[in-house]
């Protein structure tokens, strides 16, 4: 679903926010990595599995799942995929918790009855994010991850608050990419150069986050195997009108010509000017 990535991407940085988020204690050495695990042998996937680093066995395994469609066998399945992980890994012998991150209360329509001693001895936590929105002194991780579920006007004036606090380049680098992935997700139409707008950031900065480098790393990709048996200028053009989609959005028709009737190494040319271009007009300046 839209919200596995950047919830996957924001525990994986900040392992922590899982424990924040179900209310558990946080460990004082947090070591854990997360990881996207498949159960072998049956059509099971779990979105996210916080394994503790080697020779941490005083920290419990943690399962960690996002939940935002209405789902009737949802904890069935979820509960079923955690034991047959236990089950196909025989050497666990830690303790676990399971956490589940829910847009808010009517979304967890799931049927819990049969699961509830689960959720009465504290091995299962419910996350509601609407919830976060009335929580009054919210951590920094706790605000990135109600982001998903604030009105856009309110998003995006607690996007930039964020991305003002006070803090190391790397960690305002890894704010930016954080903010920018659930950006995207939450306003799929959006042009990179939108987002930029929206943040109020220059050119400079949007282009440095990982987020940002691999969709221009994929467009060429994806561009150069579309033209690789269409000739080299045809191959480049695809390159450049795909980098230009993703970056500025919708191509004019005078533009779109200009680029199929220009010749390959120019065509290379200006796909080297992308990144660094503020408006179509740069590339072929």
């Amino acid at each position: 679903m839209h919200t596995d990535t950047p919830f996957y991407r924001l525990f994986q940085e900040r392992p922590a926010l899982v424990f924040e988020l179900a209310g558990l204690p946080v460990p004082a050495d947090l070591d854990y990595r997360l990881h996207a695990e498949e159960v072998k042998q049956t059509a099971f996937r779990l979105d996210g599995v916080l394994r503790p680093e080697a020779g941490r066995d005083d920290l419990p395994l943690v399962f960690v799942e996002t939940q935002f469609q209405h789902r009737a066998n949802f904890y069935a399945r979820w509960l079923a995929s955690i034991f047959l992980y236990l089950f196909r890994h025989p050497g666990i012998t830690r303790t676990w918790r399971a956490v589940v991150v829910f847009p808010d209360h009517a979304t967890d329509s799931g049927t819990l009855a049969p699961y509830e001693p689960l959720l009465n001895c504290g091995l299962l936590h419910r996350v509601y994010l609407a919830d976060l929105l009335d929580d009054p002194t919210p951590s920094f991780g706790t605000r990135l991850a109600r982001l998903v579920v604030m009105e856009p006007a309110v998003m995006v004036t607690e996007a930039r608050a964020l991305l003002a606090e006070p803090g190391p380049e790397d960690g305002r680098t890894n704010t930016l990419d954080l903010i920018e992935t659930i950006l995207v997700y939450k306003f799929p139409k959006l042009s990179r150069d939108e987002i930029r707008t929206m943040l109020h950031l220059p050119q400079t900065e949007l282009k440095k986050t990982r987020f940002y480098q691999e969709v221009f790393h994929e467009g060429h990709q994806e561009g150069r195997e579309e033209g690789r048996q269409e000739g080299k200028q045809r191959g480049e053009a695809l390159i450049l009108l795909r980098l230009l989609r993703l970056k500025f959005g919708e191509i004019p028709d005078d533009t779109r010509r200009r680029i199929e009737a220009t010749d390959a190494d120019t065509l290379l040319a200006w796909s080297e000017r992308i990144l660094n271009a503020e408006c179509i007009d740069d590339i072929f300046r």
